[in-house]
């Protein structure tokens, strides 16, 4: 899959937030040839750390604008399908964004696809939203792969559980991986304390209602560093790891220590961020961005299962009707 500029492949970046399937991929060799991304405070971020602003509204470009290319990247908005959403999954605006992506397959067919979005996709209403996305898919003449991954399994201090759905337009002997190759706790990605603006602290009015409630369910912090997550019932979970980061919603029920938030690079980092990503927009911004991105790390070793399998070259395997039944118990589907 090498090509004339030295890059292993090709591939675009499709509602590419700040970019962080963008870092996965290239890490792994890859160039990417086009950028789609529609807000404005994302385009900030992506250019100041790639040198590019990315096209706008993917629903306005037109698919034969977009450059030929190996590989389809997109972590398409979940909104419509996420836990904290309202769930409308097609009936939703940004639920049918989906079909954009399907726009842009048939018209360029890339040799391959990658699609990121939430875990609650795999069963909004009772599984048919997903299958009508499988569908759609496989009448494309894809052989498409699909399976629900935890960052915490890829070297992030982060429970994140995300459906990944990797497709080729032939029968390559892919697998997910299982785990990645690297390991940060808690400790690598805070801070020092002293160097933590004070604006991150909670006031006193949040803290003592926090210790009023660790009191009455019998908890309490015995060792640092720990994350206090209050979940919707009220209950209050202590872990060496944090929950998933959202756009919204959990910021002000998710603690380090019970005494601050997440600093901007902290978030940053438990999504597999460098330190070398610049951050050019405010605190506010930066929330919605970490919680709205990838697991780079997690994203990375699939995008290197992706590659190695269609290197090995395809394979002839089960019929058609024996992989729909083998998907039941292995997250997998196929077609000819």
């Amino acid at each position: 899959m090498t090509n004339g500029n030295n890059s292993r492949f090709t591939f675009i970046d499709l509602f590419a937030g700040i970019g962080g399937i963008r870092i996965a991929f290239e890490r792994i060799g890859g160039k990417c040839v086009f950028t789609s991304e529609w807000n404005e405070q994302c385009q900030m971020m992506y250019k100041a750390n790639f040198g590019e602003k990315p096209h706008g509204d993917i629903t306005q470009i037109d698919a034969s604008k977009v450059p030929n290319h190996d590989i389809l990247t997109g972590g398409f908005p979940c909104q419509a399908f996420s836990i904290i959403g309202n769930r409308h999954g097609f009936t939703d605006t940004r639920g049918t964004l989906f079909f954009d992506i399907e726009r842009i397959l048939k018209a360029k067919r890339p040799k391959a696809f990658l699609l990121e979005n939430v875990k609650q996709l795999t069963t909004h209403d009772k599984g048919r939203t997903l299958k009508v996305i499988l569908d759609h898919l496989v009448a494309l003449g894809y052989f498409v792969h699909y399976k629900v991954l935890n960052g915490l399994d890829f070297g992030v201090p982060q429970k994140r559980e995300r459906i990944i759905l990797v497709g080729f337009n032939r029968d390559f002997p892919f697998e997910f991986p299982t785990k990645g190759s690297d390991s940060k706790s808690l400790s690598d990605v805070l801070e020092p304390e002293a160097q933590i603006d004070k604006r991150h602290f909670l006031t006193e009015y949040f803290r003592s209602k926090l210790e009023r409630k660790l009191k009455e369910q019998n908890k309490r912090v015995t060792h640092r560093p720990v994350v206090l997550h209050e979940n919707k019932s009220g209950n209050i979970g202590i872990h060496p790891f944090t929950c998933a980061l959202r756009a919204e919603g959990s910021y002000n029920y998710v603690t380090v220590n019970g005494e601050r938030r997440f600093t901007p690079r902290e978030m940053l980092r438990l999504q597999g961020f460098p330190d070398s990503f610049k951050i050019v927009v405010p605190v506010a911004q930066v929330r919605k961005q970490a919680g709205n991105s990838v697991v780079i790390p997690k994203i990375e070793a699939v995008a290197k299962s992706m590659i190695q399998a269609m290197e090995e070259g395809p394979v002839r395997r089960l019929s058609q009707s024996q992989l729909f039944d083998r998907n039941e118990q292995s997250d997998r589907i196929h077609a000819h």
